[in-house]
């Protein structure tokens, strides 16, 4: 069942999620809801959602870029579900990454994100995930795992004068963003 997305200014997207008892993981509750979650992703066509985005405050978010996504210029990132997650920086580096939300509609800006993460946490099964992430996969499973804590991209981005609506990013930052995706992923991996 597709699910209604918490849009900025909704409250729900401000608070932070409370982690999934392990022995609630698969539960019949909560397995839907991950599907749902999914579902709800695709038809918006996201690299990404978490559960507060869709006014559940579940430390669950899920992320998946393939050719259906509205970021064809990402690397593709397999249908992943990750529950209560942990992400541990790996190095002081940082790459400026454009990006926007399903729950900010038609706004996109520049956020500086680490180009190497350890992720941890548990899969829909409950079973562990420890991976280490780079580039602009990083950055998209840092923006996911900010939905968990209240933050949305809008408060990181530290030069308001980057944000665009999706036309203008289109006609005047889309290629030269591209460029430097090609770039990040050249030099950290995807």
């Amino acid at each position: 069942m597709e699910l209604t997305i918490a849009k900025i200014g909704d409250p729900v997207l401000r608070q932070p999620a409370r982690e999934v008892p392990e022995k609630e993981i698969v539960s019949e509750k909560v397995q839907k809801f991950i599907d749902d979650l999914i579902e709800t992703k695709r038809a918006a066509k996201g690299a990404g959602l978490a559960a507060p985005q869709v006014s559940v405050l579940w430390k669950i978010f899920v992320a998946e870029v393939d050719g259906s996504t509205r970021y064809s210029y990402k690397p593709p990132i397999p249908l992943t579900v990750l529950i209560n997650p942990k992400i541990t920086f790996l190095t002081e580096e940082r790459f400026e990454n454009f990006e926007g939300c399903l729950s900010v509609p038609d706004l996109r800006g520049v956020v500086e994100r680490c180009p190497e993460i350890r992720v941890e946490g548990l899969d829909r099964e409950g079973k562990p995930i420890d991976q280490v992430m780079k580039g602009i996969t990083a950055g998209t499973f840092q923006h996911e795992n900010d939905h968990l804590n209240g933050t949305i991209f809008v408060d990181r981005v530290k030069d308001s004068k980057t944000f665009c609506t999706w036309e203008e990013f289109k006609k005047h930052h889309e290629n030269e963003f591209h460029r430097q995706v090609k770039i990040i992923v050249a030099k950290y991996g995807s």
